[in-house]
């Protein structure tokens, strides 16, 4: 939804799947699982990990092949399209998204937290504390941040 002067409004940090990066980014995780609330802004781009093709959407979005509670079938792609996603949430509403929104999303928004400044150590449990405490699964998904 851009205003009259062509600048896209960003995510509400209050809103429910937001998370704030340090650098003051905002960017949305969500379950797809999960019906998207009709009141609530869509997102500007959106980036889909999940094992087969993600569901048809009106805005830009990237599909990562991601199967549940694993790792991205091509880690550097994947390193890609969340690079992508970390520099265009300056300015655009990003939303991450798998089946559930906890350990594949969890998992890229660690990655997103490390690619603003958070140390690799660090960054799941920064996605835990401002996102939701069960945010990346599996210890391979830790793992993978930590390397990331």
């Amino acid at each position: 939804m851009a205003s009259s002067n062509g600048v896209v409004k960003g995510w509400d940090e209050h809103d429910l799947g937001v998370l704030r990066l340090p650098s003051g980014r905002l960017v949305r995780g969500r379950g797809l699982r999960y019906a998207l609330d009709p009141a609530a802004p869509t997102p500007s781009y959106g980036v889909y990990l999940l094992g087969d093709g993600p569901p048809e959407v009106p805005w830009a979005s990237r599909w990562v092949r991601w199967p549940d509670f694993r790792l991205p079938a091509d880690r550097g792609e994947a390193r890609d399209v969340l690079t992508d996603a970390w520099e265009r949430a300056v300015a655009e509403r990003v939303e991450i998204a798998c089946g559930g929104g906890r350990g594949r999303t969890g998992t890229a928004l660690a990655c997103l937290a490390v690619l603003d400044g958070v140390p690799p150590r660090e960054a799941v449990a920064y996605v835990r504390e401002h996102y939701h405490p069960r945010a990346v699964e599996t210890p391979w998904q830790r793992r993978y941040v930590r390397r990331f």
